[in-house]
């Protein structure tokens, strides 16, 4: 365990209280990783359990909540912490406390065993996002403990079914119970403050500003049924296949967001090298493996993903489908669209499935200041950067409100962690020194914002 400032005052805790709530966040990790809480996607996840130990561990405290059951054991947690300045619009601090599925075949230890090994706590969750939500149980906990009272009004929420689209989760309650949000202006959540080492051993933390855009389309191409044994140049697959190769095999154009020009501007100002907005790409071979997640952030991607045709092997089918998983730079979704219509041509008709905005924020104002000071607090090398996520997270629903959200939830890593490649793999697992860290950086920030 990291040892404790003697400056804990600038917590509003003192120094009992800090340790106590750095203890607190472990231990909380490993029981929300030891209850199971898997999404398979398609309606069919359960949260139940895990949203009432997160209820529990508020009562423990006296802090008040309500679960909110959208559908069958889809569970959401809801709880009002009351601040000091109620003219001051508060904040939403939120996570999800669904997990993908992990198969305990590929993994080293117990992915539900929630292990402390090498310094590490182990299991799925432990980036994705029990951490954070560990993280801002401890901090309330902590707070109502110490009797102290937030600057402003701070809506905690735990959002089930973040892992299949948010229906029974954050979409659900902005359609539902929109007014559980008035008075919020800004929110806070995942995949945002971890450290990433670059050349030179300069140390980034990844504030997330920006998320790209979805479109998942089905392509369907029509043709002439027939006996396998003929000759058929209407063929529905072939000219399916066509479609998905040109698209698969599309070199998509670099373009600048006003994200991408900041991040990739420290980087290059750090490594001693020109940015080139129209290419940037090469700046990437400085960041190690958050590489692969962020070269998908200079430009739009679109993935072949699933495929359906056929029902025998001697029958030529009339008709083929396949999914194409599409992202879109904020700014350019225009051009994902008529770039897939042009790729597709005549060969298949297109459907869109699934569409979601994409999400940018700048990277400047009161809030994003108190970020960078909590980083530079117990951090003084420290770089923070605003980072564009390929994915998505529960903001996306909040912004159909107006609330203005970021990927905060700090973990300090070692330089030879490949973070990207937790998300959603095998052993995945987050150091017990960062997760500190993390959770001091929060409680500065969220006892000061």
């Amino acid at each position: 365990m990291t040892q404790t400032s003697s400056r804990a005052n600038e917590y509003n805790l003192s120094a009992s209280q800090m340790q106590e709530m750095e203890a607190d966040v472990l231990i909380l990790l490993q029981e929300l990783i030891r209850i199971p809480s898997v999404n398979f996607g398609e309606g069919k996840g359960d949260e139940k359990a895990v949203a009432q130990y997160c209820a529990a561990k508020l009562a423990e405290v006296g802090i008040e909540s309500e679960l909110v059951e959208t559908a069958t054991n889809r569970v959401n947690v809801i709880a009002k912490i009351a601040g000091a300045d109620q003219s001051k619009p508060g904040i939403v601090v939120h996570g999800h406390i669904d997990v993908v599925p992990a198969n305990a075949q590929d993994w080293s230890v117990d992915p539900f065993g929630g292990i402390l090994k090498d310094g590490h706590i182990w299991g799925r969750g432990a980036v994705d996002m029990k951490d954070g939500v560990a993280m801002f149980l401890a901090i309330a906990r902590a707070w109502a403990r110490a009797g102290f009272t937030p600057p402003r009004n701070v809506l905690l929420i735990f959002f089930a079914d973040e892992e299949a689209g948010s229906v029974y989760g954050s979409r659900w309650l902005v359609k539902n119970r929109p007014e559980l949000f008035a008075g919020y202006s800004e929110a806070i959540s995942e995949v945002g403050g971890f450290s990433v080492t670059i050349t030179g051993g300069h140390r980034l933390y990844f504030v997330e500003t920006a998320e790209k855009g979805i479109q998942w389309m089905k392509l369907t191409a029509k043709g002439d049924a027939g006996h396998g044994s003929f000759i058929n140049p209407a063929n529905a697959i072939t000219k399916l296949s066509r479609a998905l190769t040109r698209i698969g095999e599309h070199q998509w154009p670099a373009r600048e967001t006003k994200t991408g020009s900041k991040f990739f501007g420290k980087i290059a100002e750090l490594v001693g090298e020109k940015y080139d907005p129209a290419n940037p790409r090469p700046l990437l071979r400085h960041i190690g493996g958050a590489a692969r997640m962020m070269g998908a952030t200079v430009q739009n991607t679109a993935n072949p993903t699933m495929l359906e045709a056929g029902y025998k092997a001697n029958v030529i089918p009339g008709s083929a489908s396949a999914v194409v998983d599409g992202r879109f730079l904020p700014g350019f979704e225009d051009e994902l669209v008529s770039t897939l219509r042009s790729l597709t041509g005549d060969d298949a008709e297109i459907e869109v499935m699934v569409r979601d905005k994409a999400l940018e924020v700048d990277f400047e104002g009161a809030l994003v200041q108190g970020m960078c000071d909590a980083i530079l607090a117990e951090d003084p090398e420290g770089v923070p950067v605003p980072y564009l996520m390929s994915g998505g997270t529960d903001n996306k629903a909040l912004s159909d409100l107006g609330i203005v959200g970021y990927g905060f939830s700090p973990v300090k890593l070692p330089p030879d962690l490949d973070f990207f490649a937790l998300f959603h793999g095998v052993d995945e697992r987050i150091p017990v020194d960062g997760l500190i860290f993390g959770v001091r950086v929060l409680a500065r920030f969220l006892s000061n914002c």
